[in-house]
């Protein structure tokens, strides 16, 4: 349990430091400041980083535009893992930088798959008459 008496999930701080964190890869990324030849040859977006309750560990969540090449793009990422920490200490005022982790980010893949269950089972319109 938390200080708070009860355990509801990352507090404000996390989330905070998470969102800050989240624009500095997405900054370095967008203007094309790491050399590596997997991560130059596509676009990559940070959806989400999310903050280990102590702020020592962030996992960022990726995605590669076109959905491509994630798992060469993950791979880049961890290589430039020493870097973008550097760049993330220069940019955020924390008392520890905190190790980065990178992670595909599958949210859509499973809010697709949702999707297409929930059209599978709801009955179509006409069936009987009656609009579903």
């Amino acid at each position: 349990m938390s200080r708070r008496g009860r355990d509801d999930g990352p507090t404000a701080r996390p989330l905070r430091v998470g969102e800050e964190i989240r624009h500095v890869l997405a900054d370095v990324l967008a203007r094309g400041g790491l050399r590596d030849p997997a991560l130059a040859a596509c676009s990559i977006t940070v959806t989400e980083v999310r903050m280990s309750p102590d702020l020592r560990r962030a996992t960022a969540y990726v995605l590669p535009f076109g959905g491509g090449g994630a798992e060469a793009a993950l791979a880049g990422l961890n290589r430039a893992s020493p870097f973008l920490r550097h760049e993330v200490g220069r940019r955020v005022r924390l008392r520890y930088v905190p190790e980065l982790a990178f992670e595909t980010d599958t949210t859509f893949d499973h809010a697709g798959r949702i999707d297409r269950l929930l059209r599978e089972i709801a009955p179509s319109e006409g069936d009987d008459g009656t609009a579903a």
